[in-house]
């Protein structure tokens, strides 16, 4: 098993600095934003964070590719950092406190790229999470400080707690049936959204989340900090991974009820 501990602590001084920028700019009378061709937010914030992040990676390890949200991907070869400089950018340009800069590095082997490192850092909740293949996932304030993280035990769905995004996302893809269904057959819902549903289900708080659409900086970071804490995280075909364009996470014995209820029409 390779030792990704060099590049984990890499990315920890990562999300430090891409933290203070972010930070310095959240709430700012003076923030710029603008909307993208997909009609989504982007402020100078997402961007700055990027060039940061980029900037440094560059530097640091100048042979690895880099792909990020805001400006595409840059470079080849058989490892490849994976940006997503703030998930949650509506969240962070109207003052919400739930959101993250992800940062990953994946690695080509069977089937494509695969995470290898995860870092997810929400600064204005005061939380990190992280992950390294085969080496567990983990939440604190530093890798000297961290506490291990462990799905839950939750093996019936009546007694399940599911986190999800919104709403319409479902209903354009034709899946709102079976997300209604899975909604009436558990203990509970909540629409946390972005990041923070998969880091509960690493921390066994929440049993079993899933979103309809999302790329794969959105998914690269969070994936392993799921799988490393002994959950599940594929897309909605099954799939293994962060490449289905869309998520299920679970602990894991509740996944094939949670994939069974959202293929439904």
């Amino acid at each position: 098993m390779p030792d990704y501990h060099d590049d984990l602590r890499l990315a920890h001084v990562l999300a430090d600095a891409a933290d203070a920028q972010t930070m310095d700019r959240f709430k700012a009378l003076d923030l710029k934003v603008e909307t993208k061709p997909d009609m989504t937010p982007v402020s100078e914030a997402d961007k700055a964070a990027e060039e940061l992040i980029r900037s440094s990676l560059k530097r640091t390890r100048p042979r690895d590719a880099i792909l990020g949200e805001e400006y595409g991907v840059e470079g080849t070869g058989p490892r490849r950092w994976v940006i997503d400089p703030i998930d949650g950018t509506k969240n962070y340009v109207r003052g919400v406190p739930v959101w993250a800069t992800l940062i990953s590095l994946m690695e080509a082997g069977e089937g494509g790229y695969q995470p290898v490192v995860g870092v997810v850092s929400a600064p204005a909740l005061g939380r990190r999470w992280w992950a390294a293949k085969g080496g567990g996932a983990y939440t604190g304030r530093s890798l000297t400080s961290a506490t291990r993280l462990q799905v839950s035990k939750v093996s019936r769905l009546a007694d399940a707690s599911f986190a999800y995004s919104s709403l319409t996302g479902w209903e354009e893809r034709g899946r709102l049936g079976g997300f209604l269904d899975l909604t009436r057959s558990v203990w509970r819902t909540r629409a946390y959204g972005d990041f923070w549903p998969y880091m509960m289900v690493a921390e066994g708080a929440v049993d079993i989340c899933a979103e309809p659409e999302l790329s794969l900086w959105d998914m690269a970071a969070t994936s392993i900090v799921v799988t490393e804490a002994g959950g599940s995280f594929t897309g909605l075909d099954g799939r293994p991974g962060p490449h289905s364009g869309d998520a299920a996470a679970s602990n894991g014995l509740l996944h094939d009820e949670l994939l069974g209820h959202l293929s439904q029409r």
